[in-house]
């Protein structure tokens, strides 16, 4: 690409607010799509019933919940490797390094491939141990559910895993719409297939919850499908060239420097959600599925700010590259607003409304006893972690995901789990959730603090650049 077209990649020449709305606005909808499909796999494997093991479905929702803590590892490793790839893509495109950028594509669809490899190999070996360790011997139902959904989605992981590789191409070149495309097309499919396999319609044998394993399987596939045509079509700024490939160690190395922070930060979710299911089982199965409701919930308004972040960090990234000081901080500023905005909605939801939100979930009068205090508690983290979220996101567009890293490990390892078992101690279920609002202060103030000294050593030394904004 010539160094003409370069200057017209719209994420160094456009105005900022129609930037951002450009390639912000379809991730935050590709989110909450995806957060809307979520809901309603538990929506519908809720509804099971069978006539001679009573409340079925919140069995069912549980065993979804047992899951999450795996499921939550692979989408780690797909979205952290994804970091990697779309800060040194970005970076690239941004310096007009345009072979490196084809070299880092190449690269990271053979790490993707590697690590479908070591989940298909889990998903043959840890599966039922996985289930034995959370819970009881006398939730039998529970765990064989858990065990067919478990198994289904690691083994077919390959969809999920090519779905985000594709994506992040998109979005590190800012084509947030085609990536929105693949997302939108494997959600609707995701949702047609849920009651047609779970309750058995249109011909299609009834499969419970094995039945949401496979349309989820089958979404991620479609949209895989899609993100390659829309790359191998309209992506013209990256070419992925495997004739005579070898694994660059260094592009890895770099990769992985900035994505291996992301993946561990997410990775620690999955041990902080593993370990909350350990700690609520021992008060009840219903427990442990209010909490799995909270986190279907919680998706639905932290997605699109999580879809905000996937759409502002090629733009950081590739104006820091630049050298653009003023776009950056635009954009940050930008983003820090609509954050706010999208989480105080999750706010004003948990607060007002709780019992309409589990109610969605067919939830019985234990787990409405239980979930409503419990949702309005929560609640309150909302108005602290849209700032954190979007703190991290800097971090990492401008290399520095270790920061984020530490955040992360603070938050749901150091002060949430340890903060979560001593309230269990000391003051039983209904103080437990307390533990949500207090780790996000810390989070906090160590998000912070790392700001102010990454404004001092990296943004504050960085041109002003072009005066578009």
């Amino acid at each position: 690409m010539s160094e003409e077209a370069l200057k017209e990649n719209k994420m160094g020449v456009m105005p900022m607010p129609k930037l951002m709305l450009s390639m912000g606005l379809p991730m935050i909808i590709s989110m909450i799509v995806q957060a809307f499909y979520n809901i309603v796999d538990s929506y519908f494997v809720s509804r099971i019933t069978d006539d001679t093991v009573e409340h079925i479905g919140e069995y069912a929702v549980n065993a979804l919940t047992l899951a999450y803590p795996v499921q939550l590892l692979i989408i780690a490793v797909g979205v952290g490797t994804g970091v990697g790839i779309n800060a040194l893509l970005s970076r690239s495109l941004g310096e007009k390094n345009f072979e490196k950028a084809d070299r880092t594509a190449s690269n990271a669809a053979f790490l993707y491939g590697l690590s479908y490899l070591v989940f298909l190999i889990l998903g043959f070996t840890v599966v039922k141990p996985f289930y034995a360790s959370q819970i009881k011997g006398a939730d039998a139902e529970i765990m064989e559910m858990g065990i067919e959904y478990l198994r289904t989605v690691m083994i077919f992981s390959f969809g999920l895993l090519a779905q985000i590789y594709f994506e992040r191409l998109l979005t590190s070149t800012g084509k947030t719409l085609f990536s929105m495309t693949s997302q939108l097309c494997g959600a609707l499919t995701n949702i047609i297939l849920d009651p047609i396999m779970i309750f058995g319609l249109l011909g299609c044998p009834a499969m419970g919850v094995t039945g949401a394993a496979v349309a989820t399987v089958i979404g991620q596939c479609v949209a895989a499908v899609v993100a390659f045509t829309c790359n191998h079509k309209f992506n013209t700024e990256i070419k992925i060239h495997f004739q005579g490939f070898r694994p660059d160690i260094k592009i890895i190395g770099t990769i992985y420097a900035i994505g291996v922070p992301s993946i561990i930060m997410q990775s620690i979710g999955s041990v902080m959600t593993y370990s909350m299911n350990r700690i609520l089982i021992a008060f009840s199965s219903t427990a442990t599925a209010v909490f799995g409701v909270y986190f279907k919930l919680q998706s639905f308004f932290f997605m699109p700010v999580f879809g905000l972040n996937n759409g502002i960090t090629p733009i950081i990234a590739f104006n820091y590259g630049a050298q653009n000081r003023k776009r950056m901080i635009k954009t940050i500023k930008l983003s820090l607003i609509t954050a706010f905005c999208l989480t105080f909605v999750g706010f004003l939801s948990f607060e007002l409304i709780p019992q309409v939100l589990l109610g969605m979930f067919n939830a019985s009068e234990d787990m409405l006893a239980i979930g409503i205090p419990a949702l309005r508690i929560i609640g309150v983290h909302y108005l602290i972690a849209w700032f954190c979220i979007i703190c991290g996101t800097v971090f990492q567009a401008l290399g520095k995901a270790v920061y984020s890293m530490i955040v992360s490990i603070l938050r749901q390892l150091v002060v949430l789990i340890p903060v979560a078992y001593l309230l269990s101690r000391i003051g039983g279920l209904h103080v437990v959730w307390w533990c949500f609002p207090i780790a996000e202060v810390a989070s906090l103030v160590v998000s912070l603090t790392f700001l102010f000294s990454v404004n001092r050593q990296i943004i504050s030394k960085i041109p002003d650049g072009s005066d578009i904004l």
